[in-house]
């Protein structure tokens, strides 16, 4: 039996959004309970607003009968929980019918969205409008929410890969109900409030990115105006030992301003993965594939110990000044240095199968990995490194891809490194030694992100169908995470799994307990989210979250 105030609460959402769009039906829930590790919430209800109006009136329902509610935007949150809440016993607030472009400048560069948003939305809205503005894209789904990467702090390919830091004019909904916006979107009739990110006065948005203050409901994203002139590199180092000096030659190139796009750098094991299932049959079926036996595929796959991309934006003589500094800089450093644009990919495209008749070389299997790559750098949304969440599944892949469906098993672990190659050095060698010894393979990339720091995306990849490996694979985690925080690097991002564990200083969490307290005193919104166990102890107000299980 629902416990009193769950029967209240649900009366309250019906009547607010219609009975259509309260969920509760059990088949739907455990879809909704499920991600690509083990995973014991359970969610009573999921609640589908459709405008701002609606999220405030659900939020004032679950204030009145103290309930916990937990926003998702489309719920592609892959390797770090989906959709799942953070804590049991909490109703999923789902903004995905939120689906309005309400905003738009070709002149200025901007897009106004809700949370429902997706990157292909977003893409197939400006190819309409025949715009000469670019969106930058993730490698993840081409179903992921704009808004949803943002406030979780993502990144991209583009210059403008640092999606928070590209945003502005947040309208967001309190725990209350009570609405309010963010920079000078505050103000009435300002007309800048899309175009600058600070307004007056203290700056609140960062308060709502990673946290449990809010639900935004409304954000707006610049874009970036297409370049004259547009060229991708692609680089391998055929040797582990060579990373260290490229990547200190590519950090000197980003502080000096000569490289303006994210650098994207994947070992071996992560192209491998990308392209390709686990070789079963080479390794009959054992696990995990052991750097002597990868060699061989290194080889046979034209890849190299590290392989990295970026992209050169701007006149034909910048790219060509760029080109120069990043020939200098990577000369005698990497096995292979190649730049490829629109009119020599075409070409690629065209010439495949002759290239293959008369040399033997498949160069359409190389192009299979590189175009959406490419496409990437260009702001173009692929789902096709969503592949790589099947390495060990041996069942075929679906022409729709869903890694929770599909029983896909996905942890990932993102440290921040400094951009310095013995720091890498570092992380890489532990990583290899913790997950090799877990039997897993060590899939890693690495993406320089500004000149000074690199976001290190660290994957477990398994098949949840195997008995054992969902509780081999978290135990995996929590050792390299553990290790990993003892040399001094700490994730920029993190999983349901491991947000209870944050290593938070006392002061740092007394401080959000107060803002909290003060935000959501009967502490209904995404409880768990971003705060430690020791945080939600700690409330001052408040009391208790309501998260009485719901019998089955």
């Amino acid at each position: 039996m629902i416990e009193a105030n769950w029967k209240s609460a649900l009366t309250g959402w019906i009547g607010a959004l219609g009975a259509e769009y309260v969920i509760t039906d059990r088949s739907a829930l455990n879809l909704a309970e499920t991600t690509t590790f083990s995973t014991d919430q359970v969610i009573p209800a999921i609640l589908r607003p459709s405008c701002r109006q609606e999220v405030q009136e659900c939020l004032r329902i679950a204030t009145r009968f103290r309930v916990a509610v937990y926003p998702v935007s489309t719920g592609k949150n892959w390797g770090y929980g989906s959709g799942v809440p953070a804590r049991t016993g909490t109703a999923i607030l789902d903004l995905g019918r939120m689906n309005r472009i309400v905003g738009f400048s070709e002149k200025l560069a901007h897009i106004t969205v809700e949370p429902g948003v997706t990157q292909r939305q977003v893409y197939e809205f400006l190819t309409k409008e025949k715009s000469r503005l670019w969106m930058d894209a993730t490698g993840s789904s081409p179903l992921s929410s704009l808004i949803g990467n943002t406030m979780e702090r993502g990144f991209g390919h583009t210059p403008y890969g640092d999606h928070f830091a590209h945003s502005c004019g947040l309208e967001v909904v309190l725990p209350s109900g009570e609405c309010i916006e963010t920079g000078y979107s505050r103000f009435p009739n300002a007309l800048t409030g899309p175009l600058h990110r600070w307004g007056v006065g203290p700056s609140l948005d960062g308060l709502f990115s990673q946290s449990n203050m809010g639900v935004v409901t409304r954000m707006s994203i610049w874009l970036m105006p297409a370049p004259e002139y547009f060229q991708a590199f692609f680089f391998r180092c055929d040797e582990e030992r060579q990373l260290g000096d490229v990547i200190d030659a590519l950090s000197r190139l980003r502080l000096a301003g000569a490289l303006q796009s994210t650098v994207h750098i994947g070992n071996d094991y992560k192209v491998l993965s990308g392209s390709r299932r686990y070789p079963w049959k080479e390794m009959h079926g054992k696990t995990p594939l052991p750097a002597a036996k990868m060699a061989a595929f290194q080889t046979k796959s034209h890849i190299g110990a590290w392989n990295g991309s970026g992209g050169l934006y701007g006149t034909k003589n910048q790219v060509a000044e760029s080109r120069r500094l990043i020939r200098a800089a990577l000369k005698g450093k990497v096995n292979r240095l190649s730049f490829l644009d629109d009119r020599m990919l075409a070409l690629s495209i065209q010439y495949a199968r002759p290239v293959k008749f008369f040399t033997g070389w498949d160069l359409s299997k190389l192009l299979t990995l590189l175009q959406p790559l490419y496409g990437l750098l260009k702001g173009i949304p692929s789902d096709q490194h969503l592949t790589s969440a099947y390495w060990r599944k041996r069942t075929p892949i679906p022409a729709e891809m869903d890694p929770d469906r599909d029983g896909c098993g996905l942890l990932w672990f993102a440290p921040i490194l400094p951009a310095d190659g013995e720091d890498v050095a570092k992380v890489r060698a532990a990583t290899a030694e913790i997950l090799l010894a877990a039997g897993f393979e060590p899939i890693i990339s690495l993406s320089l992100i500004n000149g000074r720091a690199i976001a290190c995306v660290i994957s477990i990849s398994y098949d949840r169908a195997v008995a054992g490996e969902d509780a081999r694979a978290l135990a995996c985690y929590k050792r390299l995470a553990a290790h990993v925080n003892s040399l001094g690097y700490y994730s920029y991002r993190l999983g349901i799994q491991s947000m209870a564990e944050m290593d938070t200083p006392e002061s740092y969490g007394a401080l959000m307990r107060k803002i909290k307290d003060a935000i959501d005193p009967a502490g209904i919104l995404s409880p768990g989210r971003y705060e430690t166990a020791e945080h939600q102890r700690g409330r001052s107000a408040g009391g208790p979250y309501n998260l009485g299980r719901v019998a089955e």
